[in-house]
């Protein structure tokens, strides 16, 4: 059975009145939503970066699901990690656990990242597996269904994705899965009115 939100909340709590790391992945690399005293690309071993929690609020719903990234288990993800200064912390963390929290789709990890100004202690967002929107590894036919169709409360899920990929590319990064799945979605909405939304 999973702890309560509040009682992992206190079990991964920073330690007061120091900075902390943070990792992201997705939208936390070109939205983070807090301030921050330096930003690294890194390395976290351990987890990939895929499309495999449903969205049912923010880029979709019940009835027409989105996608939205989680870390899952296995390989290796590079992105962004950053480092909030103490006397911004309580702020960045408070928000922070609202925005990852709120639908207990993820658990808080302490993780180890490589950069090259040496390796961090950071606080990661990992999926639950257990939870019910996870989607686990879905066909690519069917990424590009739910990307396409997913629109929610923060927009759309094909925005979310160019987004992403938009960001990765100006970090020189490589995610072979998400450059192949935006392809697949720019193919099938040709003739659409849509064209690759990016937020700068």
């Amino acid at each position: 059975m999973s702890k309560p939100k509040s009682t992992a909340k206190r079990l991964y709590a920073r330690e007061p009145g120091r900075d902390f790391w943070v990792f992201g992945y997705g939208s936390l690399m070109w939205n983070p939503g807090f301030d921050y005293a330096e930003r690294r690309v890194g390395m976290l071993r351990g987890y990939h970066r895929s499309f495999c929690i449903y969205s049912h609020q923010y880029r979709g719903t019940p009835e027409k699901p989105g996608l939205v990234l989680g870390l899952d288990r296995g390989g290796c993800c590079r992105g962004v990690v950053y480092r909030v200064h103490a006397h911004s912390a309580d702020e960045a963390w408070q928000n922070l656990w609202e925005r990852e929290m709120n639908r207990a789709t993820y658990h808080p990890r302490h993780v180890h990242v490589a950069t090259d100004q040496g390796t961090v202690a950071a606080l990661a967002f990992v999926v639950r597996r257990e939870h019910p929107q996870y989607a686990g590894k879905l066909p690519l036919d069917t990424l590009a269904t739910c990307v396409i169709q997913g629109t929610g409360g923060r927009g759309t899920c094909r925005e979310y994705l160019a987004n992403t990929v938009k960001h990765l590319d100006e970090l020189g990064l490589t995610d072979g899965p998400l450059h192949d799945l935006l392809k697949l979605v720019e193919k099938r909405c040709i003739g659409s009115d849509w064209e690759t939304p990016v937020k700068t």
